[in-house]
């Protein structure tokens, strides 16, 4: 040990606490070495009374914005047009004057050149600023331009058929409450929700076989008009799990155009008869013995009622001809259908029948025949609705109904390459979070 040796030692305590020590040393005595650039700051405080200062003062011309020639700026606006909305409403939310809008409404008659004006649809508006109405602009649902532009005193309307492009949708949804509602949480339209019930009408009443948590995905068409969403367009594939019991359907459309809905495996998803002639509502009185309401006695009621406020479409449940048409007794307005197979419907008390409808007419399935009413023995406005097999009435909601033809056996390796890829999409939302509505 050197004489360097012990002075260390002597100075940083034992052996090995000496060598770390020494490395330290070692290591901060080489940074100026390493390129390492020091930060220097000035010190709080510090004195520059020995800099010598001086005040200039200059005058700046500055240039002035020269003030527009029309005092009146022009805006152009955009709002939706709500569920509950009125012309005014919009109006008043685009910027438009009280008094513009009265005029503007005068001379447009909304009742008939607005008709086409649906909620959700994006109204947009050129106003001045004083609220004058220049020019209004929205696109339907059937891809036009529709609108009005300002020319003197008066409104002259526009109308343009748009180029939409079509893009593919898929969206997952799980009821709370109703179809609508759940659809509504997971951005899907009203007319998407129409055809997945429609599809699946003759596996799936809506009316009493919706269960809180019951699930659905949809793949659809979505048209477009530069990057906006203007219009809704086919169900191409869609899966409701309905009380854990999967239903899937699959649009196919063969060589001669000619399409329909199909499970997985080829089978028609229309059954030969819908389990219910409305689209949504409650039964009021199933196919049971009840205490009849009128005749104040016991009777077996032979079909099922649907309430349903006056004028609520009534459907055909399946192709058919029309056997009777008009009054009858307690029935009060009544349709009565005959079918293929020795299958019989009616429905009563209607409010109205659809027109041309007379005996012996052909009607397809899903044709709207009538109208919810409230004619003969009835205490509100519903839908009484029967089903016989030759002349033996039966439950409609629980009896077996025939199915139709599936696809011809030279067409399944053709829905197969359609069906397989919207298999797969459908698996990959399946275990997916759900849009929900509480």
């Amino acid at each position: 040990m050197n004489k360097h040796e012990k002075w260390i030692l002597t100075h940083f305590g034992g052996r090995r606490e000496s060598k770390l020590r020494l490395r330290w040393i070692v290591a901060l005595c080489s940074l100026p070495f390493l390129g390492v650039v020091a930060a220097f700051g000035t010190a709080p405080d510090t004195a520059y009374s020995f800099i010598p200062t001086r005040t200039v003062v200059e005058s700046l011309d500055v240039a002035h914005a020269e003030q527009s020639a029309d005092a009146n700026q022009v805006f152009w606006r955009e709002e939706r047009f709500g569920r509950g909305d009125t012309v005014s409403d919009l109006l008043a939310r685009l910027g438009v004057s009280n008094e513009e809008a009265r005029a503007f409404l005068r001379w447009v008659k909304p009742a008939v050149s607005l008709q086409s004006l649906r909620p959700g649809t994006t109204v947009q508006a050129r106003t001045g600023d004083d609220g004058a109405l220049l020019a209004l602009r929205y696109i339907t649902d059937k891809g036009l331009l529709t609108g009005f532009d300002k020319q003197g005193a008066e409104f002259k309307a526009v109308e343009q058929q748009l180029t939409l492009s079509p893009r593919q949708q898929i969206k997952s949804g799980e009821i709370r409450s109703s179809l609508f509602a759940a659809a509504d949480a997971a951005g899907v339209s009203d007319n998407v929700a129409i055809q997945l019930a429609d599809i699946l009408a003759g596996d799936i009443d809506f009316h009493r076989d919706l269960r809180r948590g019951d699930k659905f995905t949809v793949i659809y068409e979505m048209f477009y008009h530069q990057g906006r969403a203007i219009k809704s367009g086919r169900l191409l594939a869609a899966e409701f799990i309905n009380q854990g019991k999967s239903y899937r359907a699959i649009w196919f459309e063969d060589a001669e155009g000619k399409g329909d809905y199909y499970t997985p495996d080829g089978k028609s998803m229309h059954k030969a008869f819908l389990r219910s002639p409305l689209a949504f509502s409650r039964i009021s009185s199933g196919f049971a013995p009840r205490f009849h309401p009128i005749l104040r006695q016991w009777r077996t009621h032979k079909g099922v009622d649907y309430a349903a406020p006056t004028g609520t479409q009534v459907k055909a449940t399946a192709d058919g001809t029309v056997e009777f048409v008009g009054r009858q007794n307690g029935y009060g307005n009544v349709i009565m259908l005959k079918h293929q197979g020795g299958f019989n419907t009616r429905y009563a008390h209607l409010s109205r029948f659809a027109g041309g409808l007379r005996k012996g007419a052909r009607v397809h399935q899903g044709d709207v025949i009538g109208r919810v009413g409230q004619t003969g023995w009835a205490t509100g406005p519903h839908l009484h609705y029967e089903f016989r097999v030759h002349d033996q009435v039966r439950n409609p909601l629980t009896v077996a109904l025939p199915a139709a033809l599936p696809i011809p056996a030279q067409q399944l390796a053709a829905f197969s390459s359609v069906s397989a890829p919207f298999a797969a999409q459908l698996n990959l939302l399946k275990n997916t979070n759900l849009a929900l509505l509480e």
